[in-house]
């Protein structure tokens, strides 16, 4: 979701910046960090905004989508399993069902995920709904839509989007910081026409979700957030076993300190060839020039995880 951050980190700062608990002092940090890789668009106009990126199982190429319905592929330049360069193609505009390019308020694209057959599901915010976009000449359509996203924020919606193994579409909305009560997970099965609330995740403020991805060993990952100060923001990934209609097992994976990476959105979970689960994340610059674009990853070690009771709830 774009912050609209021209003012409001200058009046965040003086007003509240100082103020804000000190996310620093509650770092868990289980996941290793293995690069930080500056992604550069060239001239191209349309590069930035990324809100949600998708990873191929071998960890190569990658899909990305940004906050103004445009999207590419590319590949990763690795050295020792670490990214060193990113290489990608032409940024595109996604389309409506129609096969005319998204613009205005329904460009807005935020989430991202791809089934294991190549359908590609995206979610938009202010125009809220999830589109399906499948493999070959199949027709791009609009997903049944949730009658919560009428009680929804424009700018902070559908913003966490994953798809599980079976197909089932789970998209958690953003909402605000101040907000107390769980988040709430949704699920589209497939075929249904009707959406249902199974799950709820454990809210611990400020933290907001703002990517998801369902990983190799069918667990739900959810990366979320928190703007903490002109210093910048702090980014955190949950782990969670799905259980029927249960998410159990919560897992702190990865904490950061405030400023460790710019404002982290989109959230690709594979396995490597060490069998270890690795954590890929992109930055949304906000088209700021005082933020940056960046490719981020973790390997989770084998084992690793710390239960939510070792964890401040800061409500």
């Amino acid at each position: 979701m774009p912050f609209r951050l021209v003012v409001a980190l200058g009046a965040l700062a003086l007003l509240v910046g100082f103020l804000t608990v000190d996310l620093g002092a509650q770092t868990v940090t289980e996941a290793k960090l293995l690069s930080v890789t500056r992604w550069h668009g060239g001239d191209e106009p349309a590069f930035g905004g990324f809100s949600g990126i998708e990873v191929s199982e071998d960890g190569t190429s990658f899909t990305a989508i940004t906050d103004r319905g445009d999207i590419t592929q590319g590949r990763f330049v690795r050295n020792d399993g670490r990214i060193a360069k990113v290489a990608h193609g032409a940024l595109r505009k996604l389309t409506t069902p129609r096969g005319v390019n998204v613009r205005g308020i329904w460009s807005d694209s935020e989430g991202l995920a791809i089934a294991p057959d190549g359908t590609m599901f995206v979610s938009f915010e202010v125009g809220h709904r999830i589109v399906r976009y499948p493999t070959g000449q199949g027709r791009v359509r609009n997903l049944p839509k949730n009658p919560a996203t009428k009680k929804m924020e424009p700018n902070a919606g559908q913003e966490a989007l994953a798809v599980q193994p079976d197909g089932a579409i789970l998209v958690i909305p953003e909402g605000n910081g101040s907000q107390k009560a769980p988040h709430r997970v949704f699920r589209l099965r497939p075929g249904a026409k009707t959406w249902e609330q199974p799950f709820t995740l454990p809210r611990y403020r400020p933290y907001v979700p703002v990517g998801a991805d369902v990983g190799p060993d069918g667990r739900l990952y959810v990366l979320e957030r928190h703007l903490s100060s002109i210093f910048g923001f702090t980014s955190r990934v949950r782990r969670f076993d799905i259980t029927g209609n249960s998410l159990t097992n919560e897992t702190i994976l990865l904490q950061t300190e405030v400023g460790a990476h710019d404002n982290l959105e989109g959230l690709a979970v594979w396995r490597d060839a060490d069998g270890l689960i690795r954590l890929t994340m992109v930055s949304d610059d906000n088209f700021k020039f005082f933020q940056v674009t960046e490719i981020v990853e973790y390997v989770v070690p084998d084992g690793a995880g710390i239960g939510t009771d070792h964890l401040i709830n800061t409500q």
